[in-house]
């Protein structure tokens, strides 16, 4: 199961808040009943814990009661932000994620860097079940898988990109100083572009204390506090991802370090919990481009990219199945789900609302989709329980002609059409003709 807040229909002052204390949830939560394993997703625009649980609504609330204690969110809030997924709608959900399907840029890469880091840090914190493992290990599986098999996300506009390309109105790049906030995927990302704008990164801070590495790594200085004050006096360009739970620059912080200059000062903020306190773009000389701008801007991907791609998780949804016993699901019980699968995506991307949509709207789409989800689980599940009756009463050849006449669906495909080789095993999906499957 899932609980998922994100950009697409919540406040990124309510995902921040959300956000509170999300390094030690996951440890707190799991470990016993009702919560086997726990892997805890923030991200610049998202909110997600995934949970291996015995009880749904058990787990629900234990995790709930601990983000009431962390945040300052009422429980109502806590309660009406989150959505419940459970099953493959959870699997199918978290696999759209780590292929950027779900982004506020679509098709981006830096999400699957997050995904490999929350996997990770699940692990080395010790609350990882084995189905969550082998969950997120599909879910990277099927994000490289769409990243070669598609378009999807190879214009290389990202998160990133886009919120660089909102600073060119106040930022000469070649030659420019610039000082990043933080450690993760998002920073990781930026200081390759701004080396290839021509920018000089002065140092790194990281707020967490993992700046020794990171600069390192990067052939960059690491930055205590007062070198970070020190870098902000000559700065032309802030970039802020540390997605740490307090805030860097203050009005008073970005004063100070700027009283000796009035060159002007360009801050991204690409934080979900804010490094930069509201006040701070209300200063002379300063410009703050921040998640909501990158979102109102963010371009659009192709449609045959987005299908293509869909496709590939709805494949990879019908593969992973229900746990291990996945592993002897009847090719053409798995080659049905992922033809409903299929068909449900396409109808949940057609209703889902637009940027900027309103309350009702959104809550509206989001009743939508879970029926349709309700629906889809009904539809299967008599076909799966008859496949595996068929299958006992040695009546095999009966079910496929039914579902070859039912629904057109040839299980015997040849196996070098899947898209990457864990999803084989004799079960292809259909790529639009212009996608190459190489």
């Amino acid at each position: 199961m899932s609980l998922v807040a994100s950009h697409r229909n919540r406040d990124l002052a309510v995902l921040e808040q959300l956000s509170v204390g999300s390094d030690a949830l996951g440890s707190t939560v799991a470990g016993g009943s009702p919560i086997r394993g726990a892997v805890v997703l923030p991200t610049c625009n998202r909110f997600e814990v995934y949970l291996e649980a015995e009880d749904v609504d058990a787990a629900r609330a234990a995790v709930i009661d601990q983000i009431e204690r962390t945040s300052s969110l009422d429980r109502e809030t806590i309660e009406a932000a989150l959505a419940t997924y459970e099953g493959d709608d959870a699997i199918q959900h978290l696999l759209s994620v780590t292929s950027g399907l779900e982004s506020m840029v679509v098709g981006e890469r830096e999400i699957s860097g997050q995904v490999r880091r929350a996997h990770i840090d699940a692990q080395a914190g010790q609350h990882l079940s084995p189905l969550l493992d082998r969950l997120f290990q599909s879910a990277l599986r099927t994000s490289r898988a769409v990243a070669s098999s598609t378009g999807l996300g190879t214009s290389g506009r990202s998160v990133v990109s886009v919120a660089f390309d909102l600073a060119d109105a106040t930022v000469e790049w070649t030659g420019a100083n610039a000082v990043v906030i933080g450690t993760g995927a998002l920073a990781e990302t930026g200081v390759g572009s701004l080396l290839a704008r021509g920018v000089h990164v002065t140092g790194v801070f990281s707020p967490s204390g993992r700046g020794e590495e990171f600069a390192t790594r990067h052939g960059l200085a690491a930055l205590d506090q007062a070198g970070l004050r020190t870098a902000l006096a000559e700065a032309d360009l802030v970039l802020a991802c540390s997605g740490g739970e307090s805030i860097v620059l203050t009005p008073a912080i970005v004063a100070a370090a700027r009283a000796e200059t009035e060159t002007p000062l360009t801050i991204i903020d690409l934080a979900l919990h804010r490094d930069v306190a509201p006040g701070v773009a209300q200063m002379r000389g300063v410009t703050v481009v921040d998640l909501e701008s990158v979102g109102a801007h963010a371009p659009d991907e192709s449609v045959g990219s987005i299908e293509a791609a869909r496709a590939i998780v709805a494949h990879a949804v019908a593969r992973f199945g229900d746990g291990e016993s996945a592993r002897t699901l009847d090719p053409a019980v798995v080659a049905l789900r992922e033809h409903v699968f299929g068909l449900l995506e396409r109808e949940v991307a057609r209703i889902r609302p637009g940027a900027g949509a309103s309350e009702v709207d959104v809550a509206r789409a989001d009743e939508t989709e879970q029926a349709l989800r309700r629906f889809a689980r009904t539809l299967l599940h008599t076909p799966t329980v008859r496949a595996r009756e068929h299958a006992q009463a040695g009546e095999t050849d009966r079910y496929l002609g039914a579902i070859r006449a039912l629904y057109g669906i040839d299980v015997a495909v040849p196996d070098d059409a899947c898209p990457a080789p864990e999803m084989g095993d004799g079960i292809t999906i259909d790529l639009p003709a212009h996608v190459s499957q190489d």
